[in-house]
């Protein structure tokens, strides 16, 4: 369980000096290790805020358009914690998104979508519902479970979410574990074995030719390892004994098949909603929704080269794409998928690499 006076400590060191909890460049930086490699605010039309809650490893991150956005999804995890994703799918006659919203606290930490709605319709954003002073905004909520960390009754709020609103901004955005990827964590299916996993975060990546820019913004949140996607050599998930050598999460699931070995040598902690990666993948190219599911269901490719195994049985996984529709240029599909898939591969490696370890689940800095 996580130290509640440790994590204080860590969020008082990133927030020094900050009202409302700020996440701004120099904290971030001061907090990286490696260079950015680009971010989802490359994006035009994207901001992002995060919001963390001092009291245990929770938060939110809010990512908020400048005008409304094109959406899609793909669910291909068993157990998806969503709210209004069903509206992204090219059946429903809603064209636009007004926000998003990634969040800790499992299934009850969807009630702090109401936070970005209020602060929505305040700003007077949303679908004109030809009521006077009334206007709808449509919010996309996802989550992650982080609940065993620390105090589960402690989950985000509509509070914690405008706080996540109110610091949105361009500014390229904060990785590790930040907002929604403070209480991130990987390679968690053998702790009943006593291996135990590690701690994963928020990482995005932009990549850019020409006037085209595809980002992913990824919450590594997953059951299995984490992957370096071009050596295919794991850099983070389920420790061995001494703490420092992986396992191999899918080799011992190979080892799991042998029906002759004692079932208590074969648990494995599987649960719904106890893992979940998210992706969102952005860009300015305007695609329609037809066509952002199929960009999502291509970059759900990526996050398969980094984390293994992946769309486990109890894994909620879900990709998000939204177009800001700022130019119109001749490319195809194909290509924004490749680079879509290649974005999501790359910012999950981030989102370890930049993570910072909490008592009993080191980062991946800890064991260099």
């Amino acid at each position: 369980m996580a130290s509640r006076r440790h994590f204080a400590r860590q969020c008082s060191s990133i927030l020094a000096g900050a009202a409302l909890a700020p996440w701004s460049a120099a904290a971030a930086s001061r907090a990286a290790v490696t260079p950015s490699a680009g971010s989802l605010t490359d994006v035009p039309g994207i901001r992002v805020g995060h919001a963390v809650d001092p009291r245990r490893p929770t938060g939110c991150t809010a990512i908020l358009f400048d005008g409304p956005v094109t959406a899609g999804v793909d669910y291909d995890g068993s157990a998806p914690g969503e709210m209004l994703g069903v509206m992204l799918q090219p059946v429903s006659p809603l064209e636009h998104i007004h926000g998003l919203l990634l969040t800790g606290g499992g299934p009850m930490g969807l009630e702090a979508v109401a936070g970005v709605v209020r602060h929505l319709e305040a700003n007077n954003v949303g679908y004109d519902w030809g009521i006077p002073n009334v206007r709808i905004p449509i919010v996309v909520g996802a989550v992650i479970d982080d609940l065993g960390l620390g105090d589960g009754r402690i989950r985000p709020d509509a509070a914690l979410a405008i706080r996540a609103c109110e610091t949105a901004s361009t500014r390229p955005v904060a990785e590790g574990s930040v907002g929604v990827g403070a209480g991130a964590t990987v390679g968690k299916m053998f702790r009943s074995r006593g291996f135990g996993g590690m701690k994963g975060g928020v990482g995005t990546v932009a990549i850019r030719s020409g006037d085209v820019v595809v980002a992913a913004l990824c919450v590594v949140n997953a059951a299995g390892d984490i992957l370096d996607a071009k050596t295919g050599r794991i850099v983070a998930g389920a420790r061995g004994a001494d703490g420092r050598t992986f396992i191999d999460s899918a080799a011992q699931l190979q080892r799991d098949l042998d029906t002759t070995r004692p079932r208590a040598d074969r648990r494995l902690d599987d649960q719904p909603f106890r893992a979940t990666t998210l992706t969102v993948i952005a860009t300015n190219v305007a695609l329609d929704k037809t066509s952002l599911t199929k960009l999502a269901m291509m970059a759900n490719t990526g996050p398969a080269r980094a984390i293994n195994p992946y769309h486990t049985n109890g894994d909620g996984d879900q990709v998000i794409t939204l177009s800001t529709a700022r130019i119109t240029p001749s490319v195809s599909l194909t290509a924004l998928g490749a680079a879509a898939a290649e974005a999501a591969a790359q910012a999950i490696r981030r989102g370890v690499e930049q993570a910072t370890g909490l008592d009993g689940w080191p980062a991946m800095r800890d064991l260099r």
